[in-house]
This record gives C-alpha cells, sequence and structure tokens, in this order.
C-alpha cells in the first residue's frame, strides 16, 4: 500500500485488515461450527471507554466476531470480576478476553490480567505472552506495537539497523514496542521521564514512537529531519471555547512538515489497535484451542 502523501493512514489499513478478517473468518467457521468470540469487561461510567467500546462491538460485527461485552457498575469488587474472568476462560464460545481500561481505583488491573487464559489473551499483555515476545516465539502480541508493526511494513519503512525511540516503557505500549522494533533488526532506545536530554536522543531517531500520554510533547526541534514519527498518543484537550478534540503526543502541525512519514491523531495508530485486537481473536479462533482453563 504506498502512501498517497507522507501520512501514515491507519484508518485505511484498519479497514482493509478487516476485510481479510471476514474473509478469514468465513472461511472457518464451516468447520469450527460457531463464529469467533470476543468478550470485553467494562466497569464504571467512563465516557471515553464507553465510545472505545461501542467502536469494538461495531469492529467485531463487520468481521463476524460475536460480542460478549458486559458493563458492570463502578462499585463491582475484585472477586466478582474474577470470577467472570474464570466463566468466560471455561466458555468455549469465547475465543478473546479484554478487560477495557482504566479501571476504578479500588480494582487492580494487574492482577485481573493474571487471571485471562494467556491464549484468550485478546491484549496480548499477559506474562507468558510477553515472555514468548522476548523470546520471539509465536504467540499473541500487544495490540498497539503490533498495529505499529503492521503499518510500518505496510508502508515498507526499513527498519534493519535503523536507530528508533521510543519514549514511554509502559507494559502497554512502551516496552512491547521496544521489543517489536528490536525483533525487526531496529537498534532500540526506551526514553522515560528520568531520561536526560531526550531531544538529543530523539533528534538521533531514523523512527520515533511518542507513548507518553503528553499533548504535544514532541516538538518539530526533537525531530530529525526526514525521520518517521509514529505517535500513539491520544488525549483530549479543550480550547478556550471549552470545545474538545483529540491530539496526540506530538506537535503535528509543526512536525508534519520535517517528517518522512507520520501518523495522524485520529486515524492513525488507534483504528490499527482494534484492527489487531480482531487480529489477536481470529488468531486464536483459528488455533482451534477448546481446552478448559483451570481456575
Amino acid at each position: 500500500m504506498p502512501p498517497s502523501s507522507h501520512l501514515l493512514d491507519g484508518k485505511a489499513l484498519s479497514q482493509k485488515i478487516q476485510l481479510e478478517l471476514k474473509a478469514q473468518v468465513d472461511a472457518l467457521q464451516p468447520q469450527m461450527g460457531r463464529p469467533p468470540g470476543l468478550a470485553v469487561l467494562m466497569v464504571g461510567d467512563n465516557p471515553a471507554s464507553a465510545a472505545y467500546v461501542r467502536n469494538k462491538e461495531r469492529a467485531c460485527a463487520r468481521v463476524g466476531i460475536n460480542s460478549y461485552g458486559q458493563h458492570f457498575p463502578a462499585e463491582t469488587s475484585q472477586v466478582e470480576l474474577t470470577a467472570v474472568i474464570h466463566r468466560l476462560n471455561q466458555d468455549p464460545n469465547v475465543d478473546g478476553i479484554l478487560v477495557q481500561l482504566p479501571l476504578p481505583p479500588h480494582l487492580d488491573a494487574e492482577a485481573l490480567l493474571y487471571e485471562i487464559a494467556p491464549d484468550k489473551d485478546a491484549d496480548g499483555l499477559h506474562p507468558l505472552n510477553l515472555g514468548r515476545l522476548v523470546r520471539g516465539e509465536t504467540g499473541l502480541r500487544s495490540c498497539t506495537p503490533a498495529g505499529v508493526m503492521r503499518l510500518l511494513e505496510t508502508y515498507d519503512v526499513s527498519l534493519v539497523g535503523k536507530r528508533a525511540v521510543v519514549l514511554g516503557r509502559s507494559i502497554l505500549v512502551g516496552k512491547p514496542m521496544a521489543l517489536m522494533l528490536l525483533e525487526a533488526n531496529a537498534t532500540v532506545t526506551i526514553a522515560h521521564s528520568k531520561t536526560e536530554e531526550i531531544a538529543k536522543l530523539t533528534q538521533s531517531a531514523d523512527i520515533l514512537v511518542a507513548a507518553i500520554g503528553r499533548p504535544g510533547y514532541v516538538t518539530a526541534d526533537m525531530v530529525k529531519p526526514g525521520a518517521v514519527v509514529v505517535d500513539v498518543g491520544i488525549n483530549r484537550v479543550e480550547d478556550s471555547a471549552g470545545k474538545a478534540r483529540l491530539v496526540g503526543d506530538v506537535d503535528f502541525a509543526k512536525v508534519e512538515s520535517k517528517a518522512s512519514l507520520i501518523t495522524p491523531v485520529p486515524g492513525g495508530i488507534g483504528p490499527m489497535t482494534v484492527a489487531m485486537l480482531l487480529y489477536n481473536t481470529v488468531w486464536s479462533y483459528s488455533q482451534g484451542s477448546k481446552a478448559s482453563y483451570n481456575s
């Protein structure tokens, strides 16, 4: 898919992936005897989370994945959610399980993640799946960084021997992103809040991935001319009139003219994250794994 401009169009690629997945589901369903299933668990009334879940459910419908979404009141306990996950682990109709973040502060998201059966870990964040990534083994991959890699591959971005800088070290994006870039033979540096002279690092990057959750943090003077800039950030900001809009971690208006390729926000990595969630679910489905998991 050659770029029509220097924008990395995640929205268009996501739509293409969803069509491919639909064809795969249509081909597999007669032998599997059922459609794939994805369970998204949401707790509380976070408006952004509700919008994300609706988006995922619509995408599931387009691909032919059954949604087993469950919405729980904010006061739901850790024990109750753990029991739900255990039931879904045992459910032969469910191939993927996702706990929508953020959770209310009384809940331990990491502990809940450990309860998901690794082969149903649609977000690719279970320690077993992260371990498979470290070892370069086949397995479920964290959706957002996997989406970044698919986008770079589609636009023929060469990674071998290139210097990649990842801003952010979260388990959700930064760490698995660095591992995937390393697996593709890039030379990788992770920068974070304690890193000194970050601008010097970012100025050396052939590929710069921003995933820190700070609106407009990456300015034009931090970017090497001709660099590929991937903006993972999705930040909701309000203008002086109180109107909200989504912006990334990169000052897009200033950086766009300096980068050879750049992702927009919205329309860049967000749609790719959803596409890879669907991809993971269909991949688990295609493995035909109907084993029961001990709770």
